[in-house]
C-alpha cells in the first residue's frame, strides 16, 4: 500500500501522513484508530501505537479466567461440537480450552507434549507426538508452515518464528506423503489424516475468531474445530466414543428384589 493509497483510505492527505511519519505532527487517537483499521493492525499492536504517541492503551488485556462470560460461551461451543475435537487456542497455538474429545487420537504421544500448556502445532507434528501417525505429514506440515508465515507477516512474533523454525526441522516419517486425491474434500482443503488403532480418520478444520473483540486476549483467541472429511471417519469416531462410555452395571434379580 502506497502512502497515497493509505491517505485515500484514511480520508487524509499524503502531506499529513508524511508529517506523522517524520514526527513533525502528532496523531490524534482518532487518527491512530483510523490508520490501524485501514492497516488491519491487531489490538496488541494498536496499544503499542497509542503508547508511542503518548496516549494510554485503548484495549484491556485480561486472562480468559477473568472473562467469565466469554469463557462460558467458548466452552459451550466446544462442548456442542462433540464427538469431534475442538479447541480454543491463543496466539502462540497453546490450547487454553478443549472439549477433550477422542483421547484415542493422542495415544502414544510423549507425556511432555501432553503437559500444559499443550501446543497444538507441536503436538500434531512433533516426532514424539502425532507426527509418525499423520499419513499426509508433508502436506499437513506445508499447510501449517503457510499459516505460521502468514501470522508472522501480520505480527513479527519471535515465539511464532521459533515455532516455524522448529516445525520446518521436523523429520518426515516414513510414509508421510499421502497419495494425491482429485475427488472429495481434498480438492478444496487440506485434510488431517491420522492413523489410529481403530482405523484412519480424516478431518477438515475450521477456524473461528471473535468478530468485534475489544479485549486483547479475545482478539487473539481462535476456535479450531475438526469435522469428518470422509464417510468412514464418523463410523470410527462412534467406536472411539463407545470405548469411553463406562458399561452400565446390570443388577441381578436378587439385587433387584433386595
Amino acid at each position: 500500500m502506497t502512502q497515497a493509497d493509505l491517505a485515500f483510505a484514511a480520508n487524509s492527505s499524503t502531506r499529513h501522513l508524511s508529517y506523522l511519519e517524520t514526527g513533525r505532527s502528532r496523531p490524534s487517537r482518532e487518527m491512530i484508530a483510523n490508520l490501524a483499521e485501514q492497516l488491519e493492525i491487531p489490538l496488541r499492536e494498536q496499544n503499542l501505537l497509542l503508547l508511542a504517541a503518548g496516549f494510554a492503551p485503548g484495549f484491556q488485556e485480561r486472562s480468559l479466567a477473568e472473562l467469565e462470560s466469554a469463557r462460558q460461551a467458548i466452552d459451550q461451543i466446544l462442548q456442542a461440537h462433540k464427538p469431534y475435537p475442538a479447541f480454543a487456542l491463543d496466539r502462540h497455538w497453546n490450547v487454553v480450552l478443549s472439549n477433550s474429545a477422542l483421547p484415542q487420537l493422542y495415544e502414544g504421544c510423549s507425556d511432555d507434549l501432553l503437559r500444559p500448556p499443550i501446543n497444538a502445532v507441536r503436538l500434531v507434528l512433533h516426532p514424539l507426538g502425532m507426527g509418525p501417525r499423520i499419513l499426509n505429514f508433508i502436506e499437513w506440515r506445508a499447510h501449517t508452515v503457510t499459516v505460521l508465515r502468514q501470522q508472522i507477516e501480520a505480527r513479527a512474533d519471535p515465539i511464532i518464528q521459533a515455532l516455524l523454525t522448529e516445525v520446518m526441522a521436523y523429520p518426515a516419517p516414513s510414509g508421510g506423503v499421502a497419495p494425491a486425491v482429485s475427488e472429495g474434500p481434498q480438492r478444496y482443503a487440506t485434510p488431517l489424516q491420522i492413523a489410529t488403532r481403530l482405523g484412519t480418520v480424516s478431518f477438515l478444520n475450521t477456524t473461528t475468531i471473535f468478530g468485534t473483540p475489544t479485549d486483547v486476549t479475545l482478539s487473539e483467541l481462535a476456535l479450531e474445530m475438526l469435522f469428518p472429511a470422509d464417510a468412514s471417519t464418523p463410523d470410527i469416531v462412534r467406536k472411539m466414543v463407545a470405548e469411553d462410555v463406562p458399561p452400565v452395571p446390570v443388577q441381578s434379580p436378587l439385587q433387584k428384589a433386595g
